[in-house]
């Protein structure tokens, strides 16, 4: 079943992303039914990351992260790596996209390293959530609330720690678009 059919989803990620906390929810989205864009600084492609070397390389970036508008999407996804999320921290343009996303209520979902661009948004106090542990310290000082578990649902935010909850992730992450915008937190 389809029940994505007619929502876009945007995949904010620059070189050095993990290669399976990219391309197994961008699988999964397309599968149920959503168009998925890659969103990036780059402007052909991207390269990706797998354990411990460089690997695939994905042609074509479809949105420069400077021209994209959030209105297009219906949510974002930000897969981690260490290098990929440190790279958009200081990113003026990712950074204005998350936050967008985060102000809007629209539903993002966030994996492994990827919640360290939300901490630049500075929309993370009270938020429940969870990451790659090396992060918690940084999220709990950014006012969230880090909990170590597979999956973590906090009002549209989906956030996950490692591939190995990929499988959870990908299910709560099309649960939450398909239920759509959410209440803005504050």
């Amino acid at each position: 079943m389809k029940t994505l059919e007619g929502k876009k989803v945007a995949i904010l990620t620059e070189n050095g992303f993990e290669e399976e906390e990219l391309t197994s929810p961008k699988r999964a989205l397309e599968d149920a039914g959503a168009t998925v864009h890659i969103i990036s600084p780059q402007e052909k492609k991207v390269k990706g990351w797998s354990h411990d070397h460089w690997s695939i390389e994905l042609p074509p970036v479809d949105v420069n992260v400077s021209r994209a508008n959030t209105e297009d999407y219906d949510a974002l996804m930000i897969p981690g790596g260490v290098i990929n999320p440190d790279k958009m921290r200081i990113n003026k343009d990712c950074i204005a996209f998350a936050t967008e996303f985060m102000e809007s209520g629209k539903p993002i979902g966030a994996i492994c390293h990827g919640p360290q661009l939300l901490i630049e948004t500075g929309l993370l106090s009270g938020r429940d959530l969870t990451s790659y542990p090396s992060l918690k310290t940084d999220l709990t000082n950014a006012g969230a609330n880090w909990t170590d578990k597979e999956v973590v649902v906090d009002n549209g935010l989906v956030t996950s720690r490692t591939p190995k909850d990929l499988p959870a992730f990908n299910k709560k992450l099309i649960e939450e678009v398909a239920e759509g915008q959410h209440q803005p937190a504050h």
